[in-house]
């Protein structure tokens, strides 16, 4: 499991209503009632879910000194499924109908030459899945950190990851929300006396000439201000190349960062499309300078992270906090290298993010923002050289 050795991706839930904590036998227990591969199905596309012991596909073993690391549960969760594709079915619907229709004048079917081959299509579906050979099993790595209330899901948020949560929420009476940039944002301005500055920021125009009051990419659902991850991830660009590469967090630790290896960026209003960029320093490279010159923000970015004297690999999505092919560089020839140390790892990459964000979000609603938005607006505009070179 990704959690516990190689690289790793990730998205974060908020843990609300775990009221019978510590997780202990009993919800141990619990996890086994519910164990995937207990139930096979033989009807066409029901899907069954079950939790794993975490060390690979069939594993449904369970045990609290296996479980339990360090305040947090690492489980996996499977999600089986039994669906005839639907190029199959279309392709059989086609055969039902040129056989029924055969004999028909032009060849076109009747309509209750189609009703008899929709129904002959039905029951051929039941017959092949009650095979099993259209069963899949998809597996999914969880880890739960009680201490904190977050659960980390690996990988990124979708249906797999709704069957997780979903599965949680039923056994465990949990509720969990998605922890994205925008949410992270309203936490910190809630513990920090900022909710009202937070809640009347709205995205900033870098580029002179240029104003919107959304971005294309919103969550129409949501009402956190996820646009403030692509805010952070330019105004970071910014302050690489203008002022330091170590930046102090909110906490007062000091992070030393590079943007590297990939680069995506985005119009904001939709028009001037998207751009990818891979290279050794993405940033470095004059497109991605007349990107953000045009007005496209970052929606995500690689980076590499020291803090502390501990380095991480990874690569950040803006708007969701997602991580993803992140290397922690952790010693694992030390002896007293172990799971605890994997895992306080993973804490200390989430801390470390949060803690970069919550330095910009401490400008962003305050008089300093100001300061910093002249500056990266000056740093944007292409000087004279450069616009009679464009001529």
């Amino acid at each position: 499991m990704p959690f516990l050795s190689g690289s790793l991706s990730f998205e974060r839930f908020r843990v609300n209503q775990f009221e019978d904590g510590p997780f202990g036998q009993e919800h141990i227990e619990r996890m086994a009632e519910n164990v995937a591969g207990r139930t096979e199905t033989a009807n066409e596309e029901n899907v069954h879910l079950g939790f794993l012991g975490g060390d690979h596909l069939f594993d449904q073993d369970f045990d609290l000194a296996k479980n339990i690391i360090d305040d947090a549960v690492h489980f996996g969760v499977r999600v089986d499924t039994n669906q005839v594709p639907s190029v199959i079915k279309k392709a059989w619907l086609s055969m039902e109908l040129a056989a029924l229709s055969r004999e028909n004048p032009g060849g076109k079917p009747t309509k209750s030459q189609r009703k008899e081959a929709k129904e002959a299509v039905e029951q051929r579906c039941e017959n092949e899945a009650a095979t099993g050979k259209y069963r899949k099993f998809q597996q999914h790595a969880l880890l739960w950190d009680c201490s904190r209330d977050l659960l980390y899901y690996g990988g990124t948020a979708g249906t797999g990851c709704g069957h997780c949560v979903d599965l949680l929420e039923r056994v465990f009476g949990i509720e969990c929300g998605h922890i994205s940039a925008g949410v992270v944002a309203q936490d910190w301005a809630r513990d920090n006396d900022r909710y009202a500055e937070m809640d009347d920021v709205m995205p900033a125009s870098f580029v002179t000439g240029e104003g919107f009051s959304g971005v294309a990419w919103a969550n129409e659902h949501s009402q956190s201000p996820d646009f403030l991850g692509n805010e952070f991830l330019l105004w970071l660009w910014w302050m690489l190349e203008t002022e330091t590469d170590t930046i102090e967090t909110f906490d007062g630790t000091e992070v030393t960062l590079m943007l590297a290896k990939t680069l995506s960026l985005e119009c904001p209003i939709g028009e001037s499309g998207k751009e990818s960029i891979s290279a050794e320093c993405p940033v470095k490279l004059p497109e991605a300078m007349r990107a953000i010159q045009s007005g496209k923000l970052p929606r995500k970015t690689g980076m590499t992270l020291i803090r502390e004297g501990q380095q991480f690999d990874l690569t950040l999505q803006a708007e969701t906090f997602g991580i993803s092919g992140a290397r922690i560089h952790l010693d694992e020839d030390d002896d007293d290298f172990g799971p605890e140390d994997r895992i306080e790892a993973v804490r200390t990459l989430s801390d470390t993010i949060d803690g970069l964000f919550h330095t910009f979000c401490d400008r962003r609603t305050s008089e300093a923002w100001s300061a910093d938005l002249d500056g990266m607006r000056g740093w944007l505009a292409p000087s004279q050289a450069a616009r009679k070179s464009a001529a």
